[in-house]
């Protein structure tokens, strides 16, 4: 499956400790309007782990009943047990998901070996296209190039989403396979596609699809320049979107602009007065430049 495009990662809305139904059907119109690839419900910016699985088969049900047809639905399925991910995919794929995200094992820190190992043992449990998720800022765990190319040669992991911070991982990996790779950093879209990344999962995109699509598909297209132009409108929004801990900023941008109410589950909390006051001078400035939800 070629998986390159753009992708939401999306919040999970709540109210009064519950999903918040009506909110998230909003934000997946929101999407389908804007023309996303595709949207990854229950991922770290959903808040995954604080999701019970009748929450996360309700939040994949509702996005393919939505978006689906239309748009991807690739939903978090990793953890750091490999059983339980075995479980969350087997469940995604009986729900009709499109692929299933696999974010590296936080806190137990397995060795190459181990990750090998783990992965192989999902992809052996599935029919889905795999997508590999690469972030050692919340798992504490790097994974290799060559472990990468190990899995691509497989024919079972169709895509890696980077998020590690550093554009030089997209030519590690793209040295040694031909994984699809897509930027997990909102701020460094543009280098990575420049260098051969092919699409972006995207935080922003919550509030900014069409902007985030519209960077995408110029960079796609080799228009850097206006792809580096709708970058510098974003920039304000992508810098604040990470004052605090994914997904706390976001939130707030998306209550500020009424798509859904500001509420987190514990223990996330809402931003602080001061961040609050930074991202709102970021919605400020990036409307100023002419980007509107």
């Amino acid at each position: 499956m070629d998986l390159r495009g753009a992708y939401t990662a999306l919040v999970t809305p709540f109210r009064n400790g519950k999903v918040d139904d009506a909110a998230y059907r909003r934000l997946l119109a929101l999407q389908k309007r804007a023309g996303m690839t595709g949207v990854v419900p229950c991922g770290c910016t959903g808040e995954a782990a604080t999701l019970d699985a009748n929450e996360r088969r309700m939040l994949i049900d509702i996005a393919l009943e939505t978006v689906g047809g239309s748009l991807r639905v690739i939903p978090g399925t990793g953890s750091n047990s490999t059983e339980t991910s075995i479980e969350l995919t087997r469940a995604a794929e009986a729900s009709g998901a499109d692929a299933a995200m696999l974010i590296t094992p936080y806190y137990n820190k397995p060795s190459q070996q181990g990750l090998l190992g783990h992965y192989m043992r999902v992809a052996e449990s599935t029919t889905l296209p795999l997508v590999l998720y690469n972030v050692p800022g919340r798992t504490g765990v790097t994974m290799s190039a060559d472990t990468v190319a190990r899995l691509y040669e497989s024919g079972r992991f169709a895509a890696i989403k980077e998020a590690g911070g550093r554009v030089d991982a997209v030519s590690d990996f793209l040295s040694l396979s031909g994984i699809t790779v897509l930027s997990g950093d909102d701020s460094l879209t543009v280098p990575m596609m420049s260098v051969g990344a092919m699409g972006v999962v995207s935080v922003v995109s919550n509030l900014y699809p069409a902007h985030v699509r519209a960077l995408v598909d110029a960079a796609t297209e080799g228009d850097y320049q206006k792809a580096r132009e709708i970058h510098y409108q974003l920039l304000p929004v992508v810098r604040a979107a990470f004052v605090e801990s994914n997904p706390s900023p976001i939130k707030a941008m998306l209550a500020m602009k009424e798509v859904i109410k500001e509420e987190l589950r514990p223990p996330l909390a809402a931003v602080s007065d001061a961040s609050r006051e930074l991202i709102r001078a970021a919605l400020d400035r990036t409307e100023k430049a002419g980007v509107a939800v």
